[in-house]
């Protein structure tokens, strides 16, 4: 064991010294040059290039190749990291924090006259943690059900419409769902992504974690019942793709690929997406999208999701970095955001003007209040202090794809997932008797909150 960690600190200490190497310097013209992980998205280019016109002084460079948190946590530690980097949920967030890498800028950020209330409120919990200010939004979206008006039209069935509930969705999609003389499937009535599970977890009441973090209850009924529903649409209903048929409708790849690509190749009626998908479907020629509002079960709520962007606490152009997370407030960038349908801009105000509405440049879309219907009806991913998101995701996604995979019940994907949680966080109590203090005071104050 000892050969395999000195031997896994000789290759992490040769790896930041290569990292360090390739780090750019400023540029030639005396521009401070910053980093920034984020994904590949077109969209990004331009992004960087309003930012250079309005902070000349500054120049970016995209690193997308290492947006991984393994990746950031251990080259920031090292001092090799970027200066700016995504944060993609709450998960995300409290490992960033909790291995020392994420900046707070509670006090700088303030200096600015960045307001961390004007974003939108669900997209809040990416940047604050317990209370301090670790980054400023950088867009939101919370799902609703595209489709394909011309294979609604081509059935003769009208377009959807919301509120609605998933029984009356599954009746559509069951419609729209076409096979040939032998039973196999030519068109589904659906496609949606698993790692979005989440979004149905919420509608049927399920929750991750106790209200006080203290233990995880992913494998509640209601969390049970929705991914049932899930795993339904597959095997039940058979209007949606499983893994072997998904590896059958080859699409193109690079960023934006899957889900995405599939449903802009008519493979499917409908689909459950964010607005940030038109990053792809514009390029569809002759693809004419309608926007439904995504059915709801007990609850008519939606997941948001989006990102944050976070600075480097090991950074040496760490307050330089600052005034990125200032261009991201600004009107400008959350202009641009909503016109190249990145999402929704972070500052929730600027989605409530005429321009976000209609854009001139695409007038066929015409439903972009449904979008901002469903973040302001959306809510945030729970996180607890007790244990690493990274660890904890890792772990759920590892169950739910045996679930995808027909291979695990629900029921017993999801206990062996809250087991395999809980006992991170006991691990992590004896590994940290801060949090082991803070945990037994809310325990006692909570009279056994957390156990069941």
């Amino acid at each position: 064991m000892r050969a395999v960690f000195l031997g896994s600190l000789i290759l992490l200490t040769i790896l930041s010294v290569i990292a360090w190497r390739l780090q750019p310097t400023d540029s030639a013209d005396g521009r401070v040059t910053l980093v920034w992980v984020s994904d590949d998205n077109p969209a990004r280019r331009e992004q960087i290039a309003l930012f250079h016109a309005l902070y000349p002084q500054y120049r970016v460079q995209l690193d997308p190749s290492n947006g991984g948190v393994e990746k950031v946590i251990v080259q920031s530690l090292g001092g090799v990291g970027p200066d700016l980097f995504d944060c993609y949920d709450g998960f995300q967030l409290s490992a960033y924090v909790r291995s020392g890498v994420a900046w707070d800028i509670t006090e700088e950020l303030p200096r600015l006259g960045v307001d961390i209330n004007a974003l939108w409120e669900p997209l809040r919990s990416y940047a604050l943690y317990e209370g301090r200010i670790f980054g400023f939004g950088t867009n939101i979206s919370a799902d609703a059900i595209w489709y394909n008006k011309d294979i609604f039209d081509a059935e003769g069935v009208p377009y959807p419409k919301g509120p609605w509930k998933w029984d009356a969705f599954v009746k559509l999609a069951q419609r729209m769902t076409r096979r040939d003389a032998s039973g196999r499937v030519i068109r589904f009535g659906f496609l949606c992504d698993w790692w979005n599970w989440l979004h149905f977890a919420y509608q049927w009441g399920g929750r991750i974690y106790t209200p006080d973090g203290t233990r995880c209850i992913v494998d509640s009924p209601e969390n049970i019942a929705a991914v049932q529903f899930l795993h339904d649409l597959i095997y039940r209903y058979r209007v949606m793709p499983g893994p072997v048929e998904e590896a059958a409708m080859a699409t193109q790849g690079g960023w934006g690929s899957g889900t995405i690509t599939r449903f802009g190749a008519g493979k499917a009626a409908m689909a459950l997406g964010g607005r940030w998908w038109l990053c792809t479907l514009r390029s569809y020629r002759n693809l004419r999208l309608g926007v439904a509002e995504s059915p709801h079960a007990r609850y008519r709520i939606f997941r948001a999701y989006g990102k944050a962007t976070l600075i480097n606490r090991y950074s040496p152009r760490r307050y330089e970095a600052l005034r990125f997370l200032a261009y991201q407030a600004s009107q400008a960038y959350n202009d641009l955001i909503n016109r190249q349908a990145d999402g929704i801009g972070p500052v929730a105000r600027y989605a409530y003007t005429e321009a976000f509405l209609h854009n001139p440049a695409h007038p066929e879309e015409d439903q972009n209040h449904v979008w901002r219907e469903a973040v302001a009806h959306s809510i945030s991913d729970q996180v607890s202090p007790f244990v690493s998101g990274q660890v904890a995701m890792r772990i759920l996604s590892r169950q739910l794809d045996l679930v995808k995979n027909n291979q695990k019940s629900p029921a017993e994907a999801l206990r062996t997932a809250a087991r395999q949680i809980n006992a991170e966080i006991a691990r992590t109590l004896e590994q940290d008797p801060v949090l082991r203090a803070r945990y037994h005071a809310l325990a006692g104050i909570s009279s056994g909150a957390g156990r069941r």
